[in-house]
């Protein structure tokens, strides 16, 4: 039955998945995200620093200097994370219209400058509009303007694309004028068009007291909180297991999962730096430290099983996948079992991520453990980013435990595949 239900999946959904893994526009929106990760990084440093776990009955030493050093040097730390993780949407503009320009094989500068002139001119709203939201400014580069910031470079690199393909306002020049000079004249109307088009949105949103980001985000605001959901988180983590399952990397929904988790990151980032309540529980350090524990499938407890196996495949797999598990690597466990399209470990698979962003949602929910607001790297052992992106110890606890439940799971197929494999290695000795 099993098979035939992986077989099933396999037939229905490897032909639209890769199709989705592929697509253009959402290949460049995973690429972006990942291009502005050391100035993520550095945001998330920041904020861990502004952010020592002292209470008023903290006496150690050590806490208390650096909520000292925190407190005194409050304006430079602000300010270094205003201008990473507070203009992330100003740098996703740069790297997506870059990525996606070269995809079309363009020429990648006037759309990069084109971009941001239309992002800039769209998103910064004039001091004299006295939005009491403090909209006015530059608060909507952040994580809030992210949706703004994919919306501006998609537009501005397609309407590039089809003005110049079609030749829309060439100026002909005689061939002894030098490449560059005639580039520049071919571009000149096709980007006179594209800032005239962002100049008429400012100009709308202007007379409704608004911006373009900060009318999506108010607009959207009801879908940002389905997306934050428990109901929507969870079934999120179980449909990218169930494509990774078919060989369908998690970075192919990125293009999708990114701009929510990365904005959620950003809105909870300049919430704890301003001393309010974080709103956000779906963030990425959320997805990587508690979620997917050692990658996806999270194959950190499946590789301690492995490494105590009686199967001698099983233990070399279990050797040598466990230390790029610790530091959330699960291609060499997921390859190496294999799990990847073993019916086996279908369920677990699946499951444990699942039950891991189940859990964790509600005990961050409940206040149990803290929200995340801080990410240090795709690759720093979940034990560790857990408590850092939170500064909660409690947050490391859990994930120990998580760790416990996902090797409980594990464990009965994993004596499966392991009787298995005793049997074709006793019969060969």
């Amino acid at each position: 039955m099993m098979n035939t239900f992986t077989s099933f999946l396999e037939r229905k959904l490897m032909p639209f998945a890769t199709k989705f893994s592929t697509q253009r526009h959402l290949k460049a929106i995973r690429d972006a995200f990942i291009c502005i990760m050391p100035i993520t990084l550095a945001g998330g440093i920041v904020s861990v620093i502004s952010a020592a776990p002292v209470t008023e009955n903290t006496t150690n030493g050590f806490l208390l200097a650096w909520s000292n050093f925190a407190t005194s040097n409050s304006t430079i730390l602000s300010w270094i994370n205003t201008i990473t993780m507070g203009a992330m949407s100003l740098y996703i503009v740069i790297a997506l219209t870059s990525f996606l320009a070269k995809s079309y094989k363009l020429d990648n500068l006037l759309p990069i400058l084109l971009s941001l002139c239309g992002f800039i001119l769209t998103s910064v709203a004039p001091i004299e509009l006295g939005f009491d939201s403090k909209s006015a400014e530059i608060s909507y580069m952040d994580g809030k303007g992210i949706l703004a910031a994919i919306f501006i470079s998609i537009v501005t690199v397609e309407l590039y694309r089809i003005m110049r393909s079609k030749n829309f306002g060439r100026i002909k020049l005689p061939d002894s004028v030098p490449a560059s000079l005639s580039e520049t004249f071919a571009s000149l109307c096709p980007g006179v068009v594209i800032i005239a088009l962002y100049s008429v949105l400012f100009i709308i949103f202007y007379n409704m007291q608004t911006t373009m980001p900060g009318w999506i985000y108010t607009t959207l605001a009801p879908a940002f909180t389905i997306a934050d959901s428990l109901p929507a988180t969870v079934i999120m983590t179980a449909f990218v297991q169930l494509f990774w399952f078919f060989g369908v990397h998690d970075a192919a929904f990125s293009g999708i999962l990114a701009p929510i988790r990365e904005s959620g990151l950003s809105v909870n980032a300049a919430a704890k730096l301003a001393g309010e309540t974080m709103p956000r529980i779906f963030t990425t350090p959320f997805w990587v430290y508690f979620v997917i524990i050692g990658g996806c499938g999270s194959v950190l407890a499946l590789a301690i099983l492995l490494c105590r196996s009686k199967s001698k495949q099983l233990k070399t797999v279990g050797r040598v996948g466990i230390i790029p598990a610790f530091f959330n690597i699960s291609e060499p466990i997921i390859f190496g079992v294999p799990l990847m399209l073993n019916p086996i470990f279908f369920i677990p698979f699946i499951l444990t991520s699942t039950l891991n962003c189940f859990i964790a949602y509600i005990c961050t929910s409940i206040g149990l453990i803290g929200k995340s607001f801080a990410m240090l790297s795709w690759n720093m052992p979940s034990i560790f980013g857990s408590f850092l992106s939170t500064m909660d110890i409690r947050a490391l606890i859990l994930v120990v435990i998580l760790i416990i439940i996902d090797a409980v799971i594990y464990f009965p197929f994993f004596k499966v595949q392991e009787k298995a494999l005793l049997k074709e290695e006793n019969a060969n000795d």
